[in-house]
């Protein structure tokens, strides 16, 4: 079995839990590869990604290049002399880098490849409904998670689980895969398969302002779907509308109540400490939101403070 020096490639938190397996298990990391520093918040105090806090607390090397193109930075990933990347939520890596080392380079991708190709494959099959997912390890060719796979572990989903819930359980699965990949490519046992070119492929795009706001006039269980797929983060949000008001309000959790109802789409009601918006198919029961400059809330304690007349709405 060859010894492996690998070259950790990751930002978020998911892949701190990837890279601390790593750790755990003795490998020799010659060097974590992560996104530059950035300001944030109101702030704009600099903020380290979570695999940089990793990096610094065991003492890993650490480089933040803005430009994976440049000279310095090849050489200097170059000087590191690993045989093997590892990369895990990055970003597209140039030829130069990922046929650097002897074994190439393999990605973790949380989703049962070739569906959910993208930056956001954990929200979107919640967002879509699925009842199966899992993670992927691949070696990278020149497109966004199109390579050759190595391993692919699957999970269910569960009814009501939310991004959150469904991203930390999919962490420790990826944790397992990793670990088998790597004794796999150290002993020259790894086989690969070829992703099929399915027509009928779903895409993980980018969450962004648009594709997180609920539209009311969809089924109540789409709904449902999307807040779950977006919560905790980034969030669904729609608009409150009361006299004359508008708020534009962050839904974290709801349950799909389905049956028929004689009020008009969207309408807002309250009844028993329990605010409910009206849908085609029944209502959405929205048990925790966050009004603007507000902190969030379960539905009862908002409506502690709050009140909605009869021609509230949502939209």
């Amino acid at each position: 079995m060859e010894r492996l020096r690998i070259v950790f490639m990751g930002t978020p938190e998911f892949a701190v839990g990837i890279l601390d397996t790593i750790y755990q298990h003795n490998y020799d990391i010659a060097g974590v590869i992560t996104a530059a520093d950035k300001p944030a918040g109101r702030g704009q105090k600099v903020k380290y990604s979570a695999v940089k806090e990793y990096a610094l607390e065991k003492g890993l090397t650490l480089l933040q290049p803005t430009n994976l193109k440049d000279e310095s930075f090849l050489a200097e990933l170059k000087a590191l002399d690993a045989n093997l990347n590892v990369v895990v939520a990055f970003r597209m890596l140039p030829e130069a880098v990922w046929k650097m080392p002897k074994f190439g380079t393999f990605n973790l991708h949380a989703s049962l490849l070739p569906q959910y190709r993208g930056a956001a494959p954990i929200n979107w099959a919640i967002i879509n409904g699925e009842r199966r997912t899992g993670v992927t390890t691949f070696f990278i060719d020149e497109k966004i998670d199109t390579g050759a796979m190595i391993l692919k572990e699957e999970l269910e989903i569960g009814a009501d689980e939310n991004a959150g819930e469904l991203h930390d359980r999919l962490m420790h699965l990826g944790k397992d895969t990793v670990i088998k990949t790597l004794t796999l490519i150290a002993s020259g046992k790894a086989e690969t398969t070829i992703q099929p070119m399915d027509s009928d492929v779903k895409t993980a795009y980018k969450l962004n302002r648009e594709n997180c706001k609920i539209d009311w006039t969809k089924p109540g269980g789409e709904i449902h779907n999307l807040v779950r797929g977006l919560s905790p983060y980034p969030a669904a949000w729609c608009t409150f509308l009361d006299n004359g008001k508008e708020w534009d309000v962050k839904i974290y959790e709801t349950a799909f109540i389905k049956g028929t109802t004689t009020m008009e789409t969207a309408t807002i009601t309250v009844y028993k400490k329990e605010i409910n918006v009206a849908v085609k198919d029944g209502h959405i029961q929205i048990k925790s939101l966050q009004f603007p400059g507000k902190k969030k809330m379960n539905a009862k304690e908002f409506l502690n403070g709050m009140t909605f007349s009869a021609e509230a709405r949502a939209e």
